[in-house]
């Protein structure tokens, strides 16, 4: 069976329709943990015009479930709309009419970029063979296509969460390749409670009997319901207390009796908002990449052999810029005002907001206020 014949909409297939992406070959990449990936391709998107000089680029890093479609409506092959629409175009944040700029799928993802469901050299589907990965071998990646696009040093990179990860690796890791770097909502390195969310998610993934090792493809079933579990965990740490108490306090979902005699079949409404997040990601995310690029955020640390997370920072004589959420409890603002403490240089912002972590994706004035001040130098 080959992976066009999978019976899953949960990752993009070759043979399915390409939306605006478009693709790069980068050929074998040596791992950071040991071993090798033979062949890898990307998956890309962009907006704007590279220009004669090659230096208005920028590269915008997208989150654990996110992927290259930042800006643009849902189509074909494009399950969704843009994961933060209203920051790329003429005249927005990352102006178009200025920038040219760039968003990829990661290493390990479900949307075009070599993953867990690509196709091995033996003609299968990698599944449970597919190696471990950490943020460091997804930035080599991403070095490799820039390089595939003729872009010696990027104007800017920035993301939030994992994206955030990504991004200031690259300014550790290619310091000279980075002029801005831009760190939403993220950290230098995974936290012990970060590690500690995670184990429960990726425990709910492997516990599923449809699991098998993740080779389920071809199967015609999926570890559906331990992915649902893993997203009602992570969802809980994207919100913050408050905001949940405020819109769903203790109040039963409609028709529904959660205290009634039967309140097994009855749900509060707080449950039932998770239940729509978790089918709404298994719906159009790969199990086995949630569980890749879980373990690689978990890998996250840019002092590992480098002498520390100070040391790391100095290497990068560009513009660093760091931004917490408030009220985020999974990622405290605190990890960014230790970023800034441990490098003098560094830009410190804040972002106010009621959302907890998602308010990097949801408040766009103040992200996108922050990006305008960050690149207005370029």
């Amino acid at each position: 069976m080959t992976i066009t014949d999978l019976p899953t909409t949960a990752f993009w297939r070759p043979g399915d329709p390409i939306g605006d992406r478009e693709f790069a070959d980068v050929g074998a990449v040596i791992l950071e943990r040991g071993g090798s990936l033979p062949a890898v391709t990307v998956a890309y998107e962009t907006w704007g015009s590279l220009n004669a000089a090659r230096d208005n680029a920028v590269l915008v890093e997208h989150a654990l479930t996110g992927d290259s479609h930042v800006e643009g409506p849902a189509g074909p092959g494009r399950p969704t709309a843009g994961w933060w629409d209203g920051l790329i175009g003429p005249g927005r944040p990352l102006d178009t009419d200025r920038f040219f700029v760039v968003a990829s799928n990661v290493l390990g993802g479900c949307q075009g970029t070599t993953g867990p469901s690509s196709e091995a050299p033996d003609g299968q589907p990698w599944g449970g063979r597919f190696p471990s990965i950490t943020i460091r071998d997804q930035v080599e990646v991403e070095a490799r296509l820039a390089d595939h696009l003729g872009i010696d040093q990027w104007a800017g990179v920035l993301g939030g969460s994992m994206g955030g990860m990504r991004a200031i690796e690259w300014a550790t890791t290619h310091p000279e390749r980075v002029a801005s770097c831009i760190v939403l909502a993220s950290t230098a390195y995974a936290t012990a409670d970060q590690i500690a969310w995670c184990q429960p998610q990726l425990l709910a993934i492997r516990s599923d009997p449809q699991f098998h090792d993740g080779n389920y493809y071809g199967r015609g079933v999926s570890p559906s319901d331990g992915l649902g579990i893993a997203r009602r965990i992570a969802h809980v740490t994207y919100r913050h207390e408050g905001e949940l108490a405020e819109r769903f306090g203790r109040e039963a979902q409609p028709g529904e009796d959660p205290l009634g005699p039967d309140g097994r079949t009855g749900r509060f409404a707080v449950e039932s908002y998770l239940d729509h997040h978790a089918g709404k990601l298994g719906a159009r995310f790969d199990a086995n990449s949630y569980l890749v690029l879980s373990e690689a955020m978990n890998s996250h640390d840019v002092g590992r052999g480098r002498g520390g997370v100070a040391a790391a920072l100095a290497s990068f004589a560009g513009h660093l810029v760091v931004a917490g959420v408030d009220t985020d409890r999974l990622y405290p603002a605190r990890l960014s005002e230790e970023v800034a403490a441990l490098r003098p240089a560094t830009t410190l912002r804040h972002i106010p907001s009621r959302f907890g972590h998602d308010g990097f994706l949801i408040e766009i004035d103040r992200v996108g206020h922050i990006i305008r001040e960050a690149l207005a130098r370029h």
